[in-house]
């Protein structure tokens, strides 16, 4: 019998890529150049970064590696090494049009997708899902991963230009939230309440939408099947909010006053610090 994708998103980066496609050929010259959430880059820079996302796929499917300078020893090496590889990306990319960026991410697309698709959903990935704790990871997760990635920067462009609405969809939006779910243990991995507490993250208004993370006695276990059971503490968070906490868009803090907090604030507050992007 076939196994079931937990996580299913190779069917939607076709509708992720139109979308983006159709988001950069509205754009006016003055939006290119406003800034993102994504510290320092504006929306071409954004743009320009997931061109070289393509890329790094085609070059899988081409059986291509790149060479890494430097060791690789530990998670701060990896962070190290992306932003750097990420920064001289964009750099060099400053110097070409917008009309030839939307010509390339046309033109890559279908490539890219090309590479996930040969991909065996339940063989070992290439690279592991790192912010989720994993040093082995399914390609289902990978892809999943890097359906986050399309995702998040797509809507940092958007909320730049106030154009988010497509993107926040049940159908497009839901499956970015349970794959960023899967670093909740990692964030609260800390906390040592008794056996049995349960916390409760809902992500206010979408379907489906909450996860528990029950403690055991070695770890936090993720799930979606504790509904009637009394919880430690439930976190309430808005859609808009909820992505812009996973990807280190906004402060702990305020994150936290522009959510609904029940139970133990101090159980609570870990998932405020939690991060689902390498950064």
């Amino acid at each position: 019998m076939e196994q079931l994708i937990p996580i299913p998103t190779l069917h939607l980066f076709r509708t992720l890529d139109e979308l983006l496609i159709e988001l950069l050929l509205s754009l006016s010259p003055a939006d290119w150049q406003k800034p993102t959430l994504a510290m320092l880059w504006s929306v071409k820079d954004v743009a320009a970064h997931l061109l070289d996302g393509n890329l790094r796929g085609i070059a899988n499917l081409h059986n291509y590696d790149a060479p890494v300078t430097g060791k690789i020893l530990s998670y701060q090496d990896i962070i190290n090494h992306l932003n750097q590889l990420n920064a001289v990306w964009v750099d060099a990319m400053k110097r070409v049009s917008p009309k030839w960026l939307i010509a390339q991410l046309s033109s890559t697309g279908p490539q890219y997708i090309q590479y996930l698709t040969s991909l065996d959903p339940f063989s070992i990935a290439k690279y592991p899902v790192a912010w989720a704790g994993q040093e082995q990871s399914y390609n289902w997760f990978h892809v999943a991963r890097e359906y986050t990635e399309k995702w998040h920067h797509q809507q940092q462009i958007r909320d730049a230009v106030g154009k988010e609405a497509p993107l926040m969809l049940p159908e497009i939006f839901y499956p970015v939230i349970a794959t960023f779910m899967c670093a909740l243990h990692i964030a609260i991995k800390i906390l040592l309440p008794p056996q049995g507490s349960i916390l409760k993250i809902t992500i206010d208004g979408l379907p489906n939408g909450s996860w528990q993370l029950i403690k055991t006695n070695s770890c936090w276990q993720l799930t979606k099947s504790l509904a009637t059971r009394i919880t430690s503490a439930h976190i309430t968070i808005q859609p808009e909010i909820a992505w812009k906490i996973f990807t280190k868009a906004i402060p702990p803090a305020v994150a936290a006053s522009k959510s609904i907090i029940a139970g133990s604030k101090k159980l609570a507050d870990g998932i405020f610090n939690m991060v689902a992007v390498m950064a």
